[in-house]
């Protein structure tokens, strides 16, 4: 089985991608690498089993619905609550963001009104690219992608997710890779160096264990109708169950 993790950024220059090979309980890292453009990611996603996707894949249906309708100067639904306080919050978080704010603690970057949303533009070119060349591109994690959030993954396996991006505090990315690299049944190779010089080809491994825990059925999925509604328009974030490790993923 491959599994592909991808870091995505606006531009190819800070764009990672990670490519792990799972076999007979073992994992090798066999690629990891900054400067991905489009075609890179589209033909390493072509030769995938699964795909971990650090992007929203898509927007909130209440922020597309209030932009459609304020672009065609018809009156906008007014959000419950307005103005009071939180009024915004269904316009700028998915459902799958609230999902991740209630039961990890972490609140994802909000698509519609972070720099995030620069990076969504790229990446909804490159779904359409995808669904042209034929692979199965499914929002809820159904198809060959799910949406990773390696924040989430990390904590999730009890590893932590902070201070590891900022200048000056490389002793913490040291310490994941380490852990990384301490696995038994994961063989980092020559992407140990590379993890280590930089946190985007980090987590475009984290996405690509996230996407393997994905197709092994260890991610939290939509669990009602409406959160299946949801996902399949705004995209759903695949974090790690409950009590799950990383010692699950080669199994």
């Amino acid at each position: 089985m491959l599994t592909v993790g991808v870091d995505l950024a606006a531009e190819a220059k800070r764009t990672a991608v990670a490519v792990v090979e799972w076999d007979a309980g073992q994992a090798m890292v066999i690629r990891v690498g900054s400067g991905a453009d489009d075609n890179v990611i589209l033909d390493s996603m072509a030769n995938a089993d699964k795909v971990g996707l650090d992007c929203p894949l898509g927007w909130p249906e209440d922020f597309v619905a209030f932009i459609s309708r304020h672009h065609r100067r018809a009156p906008v639904p007014v959000p419950p609550g307005y103005p009071a306080g939180g009024w915004k919050r269904r316009l700028t978080l998915r459902v799958t963001d609230e999902v991740v704010r209630n039961e990890m603690g972490l609140t994802p970057l909000s698509v519609s009104a972070d720099l995030i949303g620069h990076v969504a533009l790229r990446c909804a070119c490159l779904l359409a690219e995808a669904g042209r060349r034929g692979l199965d591109i499914d929002r809820t994690g159904d198809g060959l992608i799910v949406e990773a959030y390696p924040a989430a993954s990390l904590r999730a396996w009890g590893l932590t997710h902070k201070r590891y991006k900022k200048p000056g505090t490389g002793q913490a990315l040291d310490d994941l890779v380490d852990i990384l690299r301490d696995t038994p049944w994961l063989h980092l190779g020559a992407a140990e160096t590379t993890c280590r010089e930089s946190h985007d080809a980090f987590d475009a491994v984290i996405a690509a264990l996230t996407a393997r825990a994905a197709a092994r059925g260890l991610t939290r999925r939509p669990q009602t109708q409406a959160e299946a509604t949801a996902a399949s328009t705004e995209g759903w974030i695949a974090f790690p169950l409950p009590a799950t490790t990383l010692a699950d993923l080669p199994a």
